[in-house]
């Protein structure tokens, strides 16, 4: 057994059976031992962006991590963007970097780079293998990295004679040091604060967005009257008929001072202060009001669903104490597309346990209401704001979910980034459906460009924030990639388009022409 099958064998071992791959000749034996071992599904993405969202997606759906497969610096360099975004949504992942042979680094051929220097930035575990009877022990620590509390992004860096000579075997993944868990004294300390009376808001992310735990923040809010929200952006929420809607803090930072401005206290389950997503000139980073204190109850990786049991329990919160929710009546719009119709339109078209990916940005900020009178599902969102992140994930998402519906909402300038992830979807049978909104434009930039103050964008500007000039064919990128796809300009073509994405089985595409 050479030193890249005892590490396949380990991932295996250690549950980590989804590889997302993009290898070149550093990981040829990698490649061999993938071949050989039985367990491992292999999946190519053609660009290693799609790669890392795909682990990213899949972690977030799974909660168990995959590993992916990058070639040397420059791979791993091409997968970074992603691989923030999953850093920002604690995303468990384990990296498998390709190295040069160690006696060939020190001749410096064109691809040698320092791969630890351009790993750390975006992983909280790094190791390079210095022999192959250390490759699979460095796997094994790589998955129980990756497993942690909160997870973390692990990359193992291989050097190719690592891969090729003879190893020991596998090695056993060390066993949980301890289950997540909370802080009575800090839920002691927020149920202080909700008892006093003060306009308080329980502003929630992460693990408290689960059904469980959005129900308990529901019971806490009828018993309190505390105002219950989730952050901006969020690693995965569930939503629909039957479950609790919340509202999320505005991103614009004009319409979320007045949504924050009475609150003197903010409790915070897993979520961050409210912060500014830039900086903007005469405007405030931190978006909370002056005075208004905040107390941290979990953090990341916390049992936040716990925790906000144990705070329902100590301020004796009960199921009768949820206020019944008034939500937003749906029906199939007609006519003219506008933001409201679009939204209309998804929320009839999603499906019972569908995975909402949004990464509409600009055009989906209207979004929420109407869905949450949707089919259940599950929405995610970009937590780290690197644009290209929607399709991949909603590759890694299907990948995990094979039963569940997967609709992926972009903006056409993000889908540019990461357009290869469709071929992915195409060669898997992913059951995917992408909408992009193609506004032919940049569209959060010219917001952001009137946001910093910037004066009227002049002809070059407005170059640098318009895709035209060639106006980009969807549906003819689509097909060069292998997936259906249809242009829609009317809401009742959009309905049609929505409802056959959702009836097949395999992936598709619809341009909505805004």
């Amino acid at each position: 057994m050479n030193g890249a099958e005892s590490l396949v064998r380990t991932l295996v071992h250690g549950g980590v059976d989804v590889c997302f791959a993009n290898p070149g000749t550093s990981e040829m034996h990698f490649v061999a031992a993938l071949d050989r071992v039985e367990g491992m599904r292999c999946v190519l993405g053609l660009f290693e962006g799609v790669v890392t969202g795909a682990a990213d997606g899949y972690f977030r759906m799974k909660r168990t991590p995959a590993s992916t497969l990058l070639h040397l610096g420059p791979g791993l360099a091409n997968g970074l963007a992603n691989l923030h975004n999953a850093k920002k949504a604690n995303s468990g992942i384990v990296n498998i970097v390709g190295q040069h042979a160690t006696y060939h680094i020190d001749y410096n051929a064109p691809l040698t780079s320092d791969i630890e220097g351009l790993a750390r930035p975006m992983s909280s575990w790094v190791r390079t293998s210095p022999d192959a009877r250390s490759v699979a022990r460095d796997g094994a620590a790589a998955i129980a990295a990756a497993k942690s509390s909160p997870p973390q992004i692990a990359t193992l860096i291989l050097p190719a004679d690592t891969a090729w000579n003879e190893a020991d075997g596998i090695a056993d993944v060390p066993a949980d040091q301890q289950r997540p868990s909370y802080s009575p004294h800090a839920v002691e300390a927020a149920a202080r604060v909700l008892r006093s009376g003060e306009p308080t808001l329980l502003l929630l992310s992460g693990n408290a967005l689960t059904e469980r735990g959005l129900a308990m923040a529901a019971r806490i809010a009828g018993k309190t009257g505390c105002k219950v929200m989730g952050q901006t952006y969020n690693p995965r929420m569930a939503r629909g008929r039957g479950r609790t809607s919340i509202e999320r803090i505005p991103y614009v930072v004009e319409a979320a001072l007045p949504v924050l401005k009475d609150f003197r206290h903010i409790v915070l389950v897993e979520a961050m202060d409210p912060v500014a997503f830039f900086a903007y000139p005469d405007k405030p980073s931190l978006l909370k009001p002056e005075g208004c204190e905040a107390h941290r109850m979990t953090d990341a990786g916390d049992n936040s669903e716990g925790a906000l049991e144990a705070l329902a329990g100590a301020l004796g919160a009960k199921a009768s104490d949820a206020q019944p929710q008034t939500l937003v009546d749906i029906a199939k719009p007609t006519g003219t597309l506008t933001l409201a119709s679009i939204a209309q339109a998804i929320a009839v078209a999603i499906p019972e346990n569908a995975i909402v990916i949004d990464e509409s940005i600009t055009s989906g900020r209207g979004f929420f209401p109407p869905t949450a009178a949707a089919a259940p599902h599950d929405w995610l969102q970009n937590m780290g704001g690197s644009i290209g992140f929607s399709p991949p994930v909603a590759v890694g998402a299907a990948v995990a979910c094979p039963d569940r519906k997967v609709i992926c909402l972009v903006g056409d300038g993000s889908a540019m980034y990461t357009l290869q992830a469709l071929w992915t979807q195409a060669r898997e049978n992913l059951d995917v459906t992408t909408v992009v909104f193609a506004n032919r434009k940049y569209q959060i930039l010219r917001g952001e460009f009137d946001g910093v103050g910037a004066g009227l964008p002049g002809k070059r500007a407005e170059d640098m924030l318009t895709l035209d000039r060639p106006d980009l064919d969807w549906v003819s990128l689509a097909k060069g990639m292998g997936v259906p796809g249809r242009a829609v300009s009317t809401a009742d073509e959009l309905n049609a388009a929505l409802e056959a994405g959702v009836r097949g089985g395999g992936p598709s595409l619809i341009e909505v022409r805004m």
